[in-house]
């Protein structure tokens, strides 16, 4: 059974931190790249950060020097720390798992993140 369990979400104030996890499991596919994706309400669902499973990254503008996304591949699982955050980073965050090659995605089931001023 393929699950993608995001958690880590919270309310925080604006300058904190946290850190969100994506542990995907059952996947009958190699995994290409593991990206962190958010929404906000009202707003296209947008790319955050993506790692391959080269370890290559790549960032948004808004996020970058703030938001850093890392492998743990003992745990089989992908961090997004997420630095001095600012009420505008408020959204549900997803995780999204893409298969290689031309093969199937995955979402999360997204994890509210709210940032208070």
């Amino acid at each position: 059974q393929v699950q993608v369990v995001e958690s880590g979400g919270g309310l925080v104030q604006a300058g904190g931190s946290l850190r969100l996890t994506c542990a995907p499991s059952g996947i009958p596919f190699n995994i290409n790249v593991i990206g962190w994706y958010r929404q906000a309400p009202g707003t296209q669902r947008e790319v955050v950060a993506t790692i391959s499973d080269l370890g290559s990254t790549t960032y948004a503008e808004a996020v970058k020097g703030r938001f850093t996304i890392s492998k743990d591949n003992d745990k089989k699982s992908v961090d997004l720390q997420m630095d001095s955050l600012k009420p505008e980073d408020t959204a549900v965050y997803y995780c999204h798992i893409n298969t290689a090659p031309r093969g199937p995605e995955y979402w999360g089931q997204g994890t509210q993140v709210t940032v208070s001023s």
